[in-house]
């Protein structure tokens, strides 16, 4: 059995998954996993286009938010909401990536076309 190596990051709705040291941001995880996330300012908090939501039950698997990201993000972290340059991982995290639109559109309809697919061979 392959050693426990760091904390698992699991990138939806992709479900691309990679593992990294405690000390890494979300925005770092995504680059070694391969996901975009899009940003401006380099991880300074300074745009606001890292924005990723974190599973509720994975929410203390990042470091709490800093006052910055208080200051800019406000009422959403509420809802699980964080700037991916900002999220430091200390375990296991479940992170949710916005689509880009026109992305998710097309994932739609190839998943209603393989189902519709499915239901016709029954």
């Amino acid at each position: 059995m392959k050693p426990h190596s760091g904390n698992k990051i699991v990138f939806l709705p992709e479900g691309r998954q990679t593992e990294i040291a405690p000390g890494v941001s979300l925005l770092q995880a995504a680059r070694k996993a391969g996901v975009k996330i899009a940003t401006r300012c380099d991880g300074k908090a300074g745009c606001l286009m890292c924005k990723v939501k974190i599973e509720e039950e994975t929410l203390g698997a990042v470091n709490p938010p800093g006052d910055i990201e208080r200051r800019k993000l406000g009422s959403q972290l509420n809802d699980g909401v964080r700037l991916a340059c900002q999220a430091i991982v200390r375990g296991d995290v479940r992170v949710t990536v916005p689509e880009d639109p026109l992305k998710a559109a097309v994932r739609r309809r190839l998943e209603e076309a393989r189902r519709g697919q499915e239901d016709e061979l029954w």
